[in-house]
C-alpha cells in the first residue's frame, strides 16, 4: 500500500473535517499545517502529530505528494498558483475563489500543467445523486427549483461580498453543482436581490436572491437563496420530469412517480468521506473517480458568479457555450444592455 503524504493549507473548520477524515485512512500520512492564524494551525497539527509550517513555500518543500487548499473565498489563488507550480496534486474546498477571474486564472494554469485536482462538492458523491440520475435516464427535465435556505455563518468574513462572494457563491453553489449534474448546463440566469443585507454587523450582501435559469437543453429553473434565519431551513432542489417528481437534499431523495412516494435515505457524512477516499486514491493510483476536477468546478463557479451578477447588476447574463464552456475562458467578457439583456457574454461563445 502506498502512503500518500499530505499537506493541509488552512485550519478552519473545513480543514478540520478533512483531517479527520484523512486522518482515518491507513494510507494517508498527514506530514503538516499551514495557516496565516499560527494557533490555530498549531492546534491541528498537534492533534494529527503532523508539523507547522511557516507559508505554502515551506509546506511545498517538505515534499508532499497531495496538497489540501481549505482557505476562505477571498484567499484563494496564490496558494493555488504555488501548489500548481510544484506540480503537486491539489484538492481545493468550494467556492474555489471569491470572483471569477481568479477561478479562470487558476483553471488555466491547471490545464496548461495537466495537473490532477479534484474539488469539495461532495454531494455529487451521495449514492441517491447517481439513484436520481439513473431515474431521469430516459425522461427529460422540464424544470428544477433549487434553494438553500440558511443563517449567516459564525465567520466575520462571511456578510462581505467581497470575502465570501456572497450567498449564492459561498452557500448555494452546491445546489447549483448538483443541478448542472443532474439537469444540464444553464445558458442564461436573470437574478433579483432584495438590496438589503441580512442583521449582522458589517454585512453588505443581499440577504435574499432569487434567481430564474434557463438551460441548454430547454428545460427552466428557479434558485432561492437565503441567510436571514437562525438555522439551516433547507437545501436541496427539486427536479420535475414527466411522470416524475424528484426531490434531493443531502440527507435522502423523495421519488413521486405512478407507483406512488418512496423516500431514500442518504449518508451525508459518508459522501464527506468518499470525496476525500477518491481523491487520495487517483493521487495514488489506487483508482479513478474524482466527479469534480477544477475544470468541473470552474463552470458551477461561473454559473454561481452570474447569478450574483445579474442580482447586482439587474440584468441577464448569457453564460459560455460550446467549447467555450468546456474550458477556461481565454476572452474577456462584455457588458450588455439594459435589463432582459446579456450582460456578461464569453466573446469566444
Amino acid at each position: 500500500m502506498r502512503t500518500c503524504r499530505v499537506g493541509l493549507v488552512g485550519a478552519g473548520g473545513v480543514a478540520q473535517r478533512h483531517a479527520r477524515v484523512l486522518g482515518s485512512f491507513p494510507d494517508v500520512d498527514l506530514i503538516g499545517v499551514t495557516d496565516v492564524a499560527r494557533e490555530a494551525a498549531t492546534a491541528l497539527a498537534d492533534a494529527h502529530s503532523a508539523r507547522v509550517y511557516a507559508d505554502i513555500d515551506e509546506l511545498l518543500a517538505a515534499g508532499p505528494d497531495a496538497v489540501y487548499v481549505c482557505v476562505p473565498p477571498f484567499a484563494h489563488g496564490p496558494v493555488e498558483e504555488a501548489v500548481i507550480a510544484a506540480g503537486v496534486p491539489m484538492f481545493v474546498e468550494k467556492p474555489v475563489a471569491v470572483d471569477l477571474d481568479t477561478a479562470e486564472r487558476v483553471a488555466a494554469l491547471v490545464e496548461q500543467k495537466g495537473l490532477r485536482t479534484a474539488v469539495g462538492h461532495h454531494w455529487r458523491y451521495l449514492h441517491v445523486v447517481e439513484q436520481a440520475r439513473e431515474l431521469l435516464a430516459d425522461r427529460p427535465v422540464r424544470m428544477v427549483n433549487g434553494a438553500w435556505l440558511d443563517k449567516v455563518p459564525p465567520v466575520a468574513w462571511w456578510a462581505v461580498r467581497d470575502r465570501s462572494g456572497g450567498p449564492v457563491v459561498e452557500q448555494a453553489a452546491h445546489v447549483l453543482d448538483l443541478i448542472r449534474a443532474l439537469v444540464g448546463e444553464v445558458v442564461e440566469v436573470t437574478a433579483y436581490g432584495d438590496g438589503s443585507p441580512p442583521p449582522v454587523d458589517g454585512a453588505d450582501i443581499d440577504s435574499v436572491t432569487a434567481a430564474t435559469l434557463r438551460f441548454a437543453n430547454g428545460a427552466v429553473g428557479t434558485l432561492a437563496a437565503a441567510c436571514v434565519l437562525g438555522w439551516k431551513h433547507r437545501a436541496g432542489l427539486e427536479i420535475l420530469a414527466d411522470g416524475l417528481a424528484l426531490s434531493l437534499a443531502e440527507d435522502g431523495l423523495t421519488v413521486r412517480d405512478a407507483d406512488g412516494e418512496r423516500h431514500l435515505p442518504a449518508d451525508p457524512d459518508g459522501a464527506r468521506v468518499a470525496v476525500d477516499r477518491a481523491f487520495v486514491d487517483a493521487v495514488t493510483g489506487a483508482g479513478d473517480d474524482i466527479r469534480v476536477p477544477y475544470a468541473e468546478a470552474l463552470r458551477t463557479q461561473r454559473l454561481a458568479v452570474a447569478v450574483a451578477q445579474s442580482a447586482r447588476t439587474g440584468r441577464s447574463v448569457t453564460l459560455p457555450t460550446g467549447p467555450a464552456a468546456l474550458a477556461p475562458a481565454t476572452a474577456d467578457f462584455q457588458a450588455g444592455g439594459g435589463h432582459g439583456a446579456p450582460a456578461w457574454v464569453a466573446l469566444d461563445a
